[in-house]
């Protein structure tokens, strides 16, 4: 089963002017944290972030803000 199987679920956290920015992802059952958001930008559907996360490497992951809707978009692992 590949990475982009699994059911992707979302923990956020809402700042002060209450922009969502990813702080865990779900994968399936597995949790991963995300260690730190290295970048994000919109386009007129979609926010996007690059997050770098716990000891497994870069997600950039969309969030579908019409329809709340995340989706992992890629994925590179952190070499050994």
């Amino acid at each position: 089963m590949s990475i982009l199987d699994f059911d992707i679920r979302m923990e956020c956290y809402a700042g002060y002017c209450g922009e969502q920015e990813p702080r865990r992802v779900w994968l399936g059952e597995r949790s991963i944290v995300v260690a730190e958001v290295l970048d994000r930008w919109l386009s007129p559907e979609h926010r996007y972030f690059k997050v770098l996360c716990d000891a497994t490497g870069t997600y950039i992951l969309r969030h579908d803000t019409h329809v709340d809707h995340w989706e992992l978009t890629l994925f590179e692992s952190r070499p050994n």
